[in-house]
């Protein structure tokens, strides 16, 4: 295992990807406890750096992505076995495989994901991109959850909803920008149904009422799984949960904002200003979920999505928290004097 002082460093240069990368992450993790923030940046920097090596693969034309995947399960094996490289996110989420207990299949669940990228998979219908979903968001939700100190499956399933959710979100915004790098997520059932052809679309993709139409669909689903998604907030630590409302609050508007172009997702990208990403942080510090309407308590009885059920089979294996307070302090010590997130330390 790597020295404090390497961890230390590597952790920081997380910190520093994401900020410039994650831009909804970073501003999410300021609302965060420092103790969440530090472990949960090492995670999305590993997903950050792990998709852009798939993008990069895809976009320059090399065909390498299946190299590129490879590559990855390569560095995943290795901060596994406690042996991570160089990378400073390999070292920082080999401490927190470690300490947190995240069972291998989550992030596995991820490489799969970003297999069927690198291969170009279609999605036929709803239920198969929900699968693309869980492995590429669902996944990074359930390991927050253990990160957040909460092994409660209801929790844990709740958490996927809200991973696939914003993932759906992602998928709407950018039907251009995939397509333009000939990835289509849109079920390609939706364009038999709209009665068009989805390969000729892709090979020109262009503004159309009918693809207009599938985005708002699509947002429609991802709207039922972020509501589904506010119950589990409520088992959340008191502290984690004005962070992971923020985080559902800005992934949620950037839907708004591609409803506000009249669901042109080709032409344009939708953004979130940064007065209104600032607005809504403000809005997740006042808004802290508390106690639990009868509602909500029928919300965490509902079983988990199919598609993510599986991510859920290891969660009794997990160690509970306070087995790793140490770890707590190590992290607070560390960054004590850094430019760090700053939350409530709990």
């Amino acid at each position: 295992m790597t020295s404090p002082h390497h961890d230390a460093d590597a952790l920081q240069a997380c910190r520093q990807l994401i900020r410039h990368g994650s831009h909804s992450f970073f501003l999410s993790s300021l609302l965060l406890p420092r103790r969440v923030a530090l472990p949960a940046t090492a995670l999305y920097a590993f997903c950050r750096v792990a998709d852009d090596m798939i993008d990069g693969a895809a976009s320059d034309g090399s065909g390498g992505g299946d190299a590129a995947v490879a590559t990855l399960r390569a560095r995943l094996d290795a901060i596994y076995a406690g042996r991570p490289g160089a990378h400073d996110e390999d070292r920082a989420l080999a401490e927190v495989v470690e300490r947190f207990g995240l069972p291998r299949a989550m992030p596995d669940a991820l490489l799969e994901g970003l297999a069927w990228d690198a291969a170009e998979r279609r999605y036929d219908s709803l239920s198969e991109l929900y699968d693309y979903a869980a492995r590429v968001a669902g996944c990074v939700g359930a390991m927050m959850t253990l990160i957040m100190g909460t092994s409660d499956a209801r929790a844990v399933a709740r958490a996927c909803d809200l991973g696939v959710a914003m993932q759906l979100t992602n998928i709407a915004r950018d039907v251009g920008e995939d397509a333009r790098m000939g990835r289509l997520y849109l079920p390609r059932d939706w364009f038999a149904e709209a009665g068009m052809d989805a390969d000729a679309w892709l090979a020109d993709p262009r503004p159309d009422a009918r693809v207009a139409a599938m985005t708002r669909r699509l947002l429609g689903y991802a709207q039922i799984l972020y509501a589904r998604s506010e119950a589990g907030v409520r088992l959340l630590p008191l502290g984690c949960r004005p962070g992971i409302r923020a985080a559902r609050l800005i992934y949620a508007d950037i839907g708004r904002q591609v409803a506000r172009a009249g669901y042109d997702n080709v032409s344009t990208r939708a953004v979130v200003p940064m007065p209104r990403k600032l607005a809504l942080l403000g809005k997740a510090l006042l808004s802290v979920p508390l106690g639990e309407s009868d509602a909500e308590q029928d919300a965490l009885a509902w079983p988990p999505l199919s598609e993510t059920r599986y991510l859920l089979e290891d969660i009794e294996s997990v160690p509970h928290k306070h087995r790793i307070e140490w770890l707590v302090d190590l992290f607070a010590a560390l960054h004590r004097d850094r430019d760090l997130p700053r939350g409530p330390v709990r």
